[in-house]
């Protein structure tokens, strides 16, 4: 799935093999491929407002001028 949170663009997969891991990579971020994983102990899938807190939480660490957490 895609979201778009706070002006970003995300990419979310979870993993198969993994249930309750995610993958998101940040689309619109400056450093292609860029992203972070997660993952619940009890591996139900996230709802979407819990996405976007994942995602807010990783932008909130990134540094603007490189791009990368800091």
């Amino acid at each position: 799935m895609r979201l778009e949170v706070d002006g970003q663009v995300f990419s979310v997969a979870g993993r198969p093999e993994r249930p309750g891991q995610y993958d998101y990579t940040w689309v619109s971020g400056r450093n292609p491929g860029y992203g972070f994983s997660s993952a619940r102990s009890d591996a139900a899938p996230p709802t979407t407002a819990e996405h976007v807190a994942a995602i807010r939480g990783f932008l909130a660490q990134i540094d603007p001028e490189t791009g990368y957490i800091g």
